[in-house]
C-alpha cells in the first residue's frame, strides 16, 4: 500500500503538469509540499512522470483511502475528505497573483471571452469545480406555454455529514472568513463548518468604482456560472447604484449575463447577508420569451420597453446607451417600493416593513444593451404564512424553497429527494391502485394530488411512458411556482394590474 501512495503521488504530479497547474521547474517543491502533507519521507521518484488520463478525483481516491487508515483525517467522511484532498490540491496551484496575471493577459492577447473560458477550465482542473458530482444532476427540459423551462435535480451537494455535524457543535464559533463569499476565503484551510478553499483563486472587477471580484460557484447550475462579490461584507442591496454596476460588468464581460437576487427575505436569494451577483455564459428561457406588450417610458423615448411574456412580473428595457438605462430602471425601481394595488393584495410595506422589490438581470445583445426587472413582493399572508408571492403549499413538494435570481430566469433547482420520489412514482403510477400504493408509501404520499391528477388526465399512462410524463408535470408544476411568485399575474386582470402599475406611477 505504501507504494501505491507513492505512486499515487506522482500521477497527481504528472496531473498538475499536464493541466498547466504546475510548471516542471515547481516538480520537486511541490513533491516535497506533498510529502510533507502526506507525512512521508523520502519519495519513489521515477526517472520521468507518468502518463496518466486519470480525472482528478480518482487519482486522489486511493490517497484519501491511504490518508483514512493512517490516521490522517478525523473521520473518513465527504466532509474531511473535501477538507484533505483540498489541502493536496493546494501543492499543485499557482499563487492567486500569478492566476490573476494570467488572467488579464489572456484578456489583452485573445479577449474576455477567452480569458473567462481558461479560468473556468482551471477552477475545474484545480477540484474546485467538482465535476464528477456536477455530473450526478439530472437535468431536462420541459415544454410550457413560455417555451422550453430547463430543470435540474440538484445531486451535487454532498448530504449533511452527521460526523462534522457533530464536530461543528464542540468547535468555538467564527466569523472568520465572514460567509462564504468573502474573498478572505482565498487559500483558506476549512473547518467542519466552512469547506475548505486553497483552490480557490478570485479575478478582481471594478464596478461603480469599488473594488469586486469575479469567481466561479463551485456548484455550477450552468456553463461558466460566475458569482461576482464585492469586497466588503455589507448586506444585499438593490438602488440606482445597482444597475450601474450590472451595466458596467456586461460592458467588461459582453459574452456574459449578470443580476442580482432580490434584497428582502422570502424573495431573496439564500446569501442576503453579503453583496454579490451572478452571472455566466447562459441564455436562460425568460431571456428568449417575447414581449407580449410593448409600451414607451416617459422621458425615455428610445428605450425599448415592455411586459414580458412569463409567469412572474417582468418588465425589459432595451437601449444602446446605459445610462438612459440605468435612469430608466431607477425610477422603475422607486415608484415599484412604494406602490401598493389592494385590489391584486399587493401592499408596498406594513407598519413600515418594507415589502416591494426588483430582482434585476444585465445582458449585452452586440451593443445593445438590456435589463430586465422582475417586480417581487414578500408580503406573508394567514393563507401563505410562508409567502403570497412565493410557492404556494400545492407545490412545495416539488419546490418550497425562496425563488431567486436562478428559478426566476426560468432554471428550476430542486431538491435531490426527488429523484428517488419520482422513480418511485414511475413504479407505482401506471398500478390499478396507484392511490393505495402511494398513501402507504410516506417517501411520495405528499406527490398524490398532482400525481393522480396526472394519471386521470392521461389514460395512456404506462410503465413505457411514465418517466416522460412525469418529469413534463414537475416543468409544468415549476410554471405553477414562478406564477405563484408573480405579483401581476399572466392574466387579463393581471395584465391590467400591470398598466395601472405604470400609468399610475407616471412610467408611461
Amino acid at each position: 500500500m505504501k507504494k501505491q501512495i507513492y505512486t499515487q503521488i506522482e500521477k497527481l504530479l504528472a496531473y498538475g503538469v499536464q493541466k498547466k497547474l504546475l510548471p516542471l521547474a515547481d516538480v520537486d517543491y511541490s513533491r516535497n509540499q506533498l510529502l510533507d502533507r502526506l507525512g512521508l519521507d523520502a519519495p519513489m521518484i521515477q526517472e520521468t512522470l507518468p502518463e496518466t488520463n486519470e480525472p482528478i478525483y480518482d487519482i486522489l481516491a486511493p490517497i484519501l483511502d491511504w490518508a483514512a487508515e493512517n490516521g490522517l483525517l478525523e473521520a473518513n467522511t465527504v466532509t474531511y475528505r473535501d477538507l484533505f484532498d483540498t489541502k493536496l490540491i493546494d501543492a499543485l496551484l499557482p499563487r492567486p497573483s500569478t492566476v490573476i496575471d494570467h488572467f488579464f493577459f489572456m484578456c489583452e492577447q485573445q479577449g474576455p471571452q477567452a480569458a473567462t473560458a481558461a479560468f473556468y477550465q482551471f477552477c475545474k482542473d484545480a477540484h474546485y469545480i467538482r465535476t464528477d458530482r456536477i455530473a450526478l444532476n439530472e437535468s431536462w427540459l420541459a415544454p410550457t406555454p413560455y417555451g422550453d423551462l430547463e430543470i435540474t435535480i440538484n445531486l451535487s451537494k454532498p448530504e449533511k455529514d452527521p460526523v462534522a455535524i457533530a464536530a461543528a457543535k464542540k468547535v468555538a464559533p467564527s466569523d472568520y472568513p465572514k460567509g462564504l463569499l468573502a474573498k478572505e476565503n482565498v487559500g483558506f484551510a476549512g473547518r467542519a463548518t466552512h469547506p475548505a478553499r486553497q483552490n480557490l483563486r478570485l479575478i478582481p472587477v471594478t464596478l461603480g468604482n469599488e473594488q469586486w471580484y469575479m469567481q466561479f460557484s463551485p456548484y455550477v447550475y450552468y456553463e461558466e456560472h460566475a458569482i461576482v462579490l464585492f469586497e466588503k461584507q455589507r448586506p444585499m442591496q438593490i438602488t440606482a447604484d445597482t444597475f450601474t454596476r450590472l451595466l458596467e460588468f456586461v460592458q467588461q464581460y459582453t459574452h456574459y449575463f449578470i443580476g442580482s437576487n432580490a434584497d428582502l427575505p422570502i424573495v431573496g436569494g439564500s446569501i442576503l447577508n453579503h453583496d454579490h451577483y451572478q452571472g455566466g455564459k447562459h441564455t436562460f428561457p425568460m431571456a428568449k420569451a417575447p414581449l407580449k406588450k410593448a409600451f414607451t417610458l416617459k422621458g425615455y423615448p428610445t428605450i425599448k420597453a415592455g411586459i414580458v411574456k412569463w409567469p412572474m412580473s417582468v418588465i425589459r428595457l432595451a437601449s444602446a446607451d446605459p445610462a438612459s438605462l440605468q435612469a430608466a430602471a431607477t425610477a422603475i425601481l422607486s415608484a415599484w417600493k412604494t406602490y401598493s394595488d389592494p385590489s391584486l393584495d399587493i401592499y408596498a410595506n406594513s407598519d413600515g416593513t418594507p415589502h416591494n422589490t426588483i430582482t434585476p438581470i444585465a445582458r449585452n445583445k452586440s451593443g445593445m444593451f438590456e435589463l430586465d426587472l422582475v417586480l417581487r413582493n414578500n408580503r406573508t399572508t394567514k393563507a401563505h404564512p410562508l409567502g403570497l408571492f412565493h410557492p404556494h403549499a400545492d407545490v412545495h413538494a416539488i419546490k418550497k424553497e425562496n425563488i431567486g435570481l436562478i428559478e426566476v430566469m426560468g432554471l428550476a433547482v430542486l431538491p435531490g429527494r426527488l429523484k428517488q420520489e419520482l422513480a418511485e412514482l414511475a413504479t407505482v403510477l401506471p398500478s390499478a391502485n396507484a392511490a393505495e400504493q402511494i398513501e402507504q408509501n410516506e417517501a411520495i404520499a405528499k406527490h398524490k394530488e398532482w400525481a393522480l391528477s396526472l394519471k386521470e388526465q392521461k389514460p395512456n399512462l404506462t410503465t413505457a411512458n411514465v418517466e416522460a410524463l412525469l418529469k413534463q408535470e414537475v416543468g409544468r408544476l415549476f410554471t405553477s411556482v414562478l406564477s405563484h411568485a408573480g405579483v401581476f399575474k399572466d392574466t387579463d386582470s393581471g395584465e391590467a394590474g400591470f398598466i395601472r402599475f405604470l400609468k399610475k406611477s407616471d412610467l408611461i
